[in-house]
Parts: structure tokens; sequence; C-alpha cells
């Protein structure tokens, strides 16, 4: 996680000396583009430490819950009729 930060402030700190180079601004797009590459590599870390955005973990709702449940009584049920 640490590194989608440290990517994204130095995408964002490149795209302002570029951009500082360009017009002659220096050096309000080194600081403009410092803060937006900080937001969003923030935005990635949230992201990444929540698991938005990855297919393989989809997030548990009530209805799966509830259907886990309900399968495991039914288990708990099928082990009480067997007889030993």
């Amino acid at each position: 996680m640490a590194t989608e930060l440290a990517a994204a402030l130095v995408v964002g700190l490149a795209i302002g000396w570029g951009i500082d180079r360009i017009f002659g601004t220096r050096p309000w797009g080194l600081i403009i583009f410092f803060f937006l590459g900080a937001a969003a590599g923030m935005v990635n870390v949230f992201r990444a430490a929540i698991g938005v955005g990855h297919e393989s973990a989809p997030p548990r709702t009530r209805k799966d819950a509830r259907k886990d449940d309900r399968s495991r009584d039914d288990r708990s049920r099928d082990d009480r009729s067997r007889p030993d």
C-alpha cells in the first residue's frame, strides 16, 4: 500500500515539474500536482485497504450470511438424524 501512495506522489511531482518547465509557472504546478498526487495516493490506499475493486473477494451481504447460516443448520440437522 505504501508503494501506491509513493507512486502517486512521484507521478504528481513529475507532472507538476513538467508543467512548470513548459509554462514557466514555477513552483505552482509542482505544488498543485503534489497535493493532487497525495490525494490520489490516499484514495488508492483507502480502496486497497477496504478491498474495493477486488473481484476475487466480493463483499459479503446479509443475504449471503443468511444463506450460510441456513446451510450450517441443515448440516447439523443431518448429523443429528443419522444413527451412530
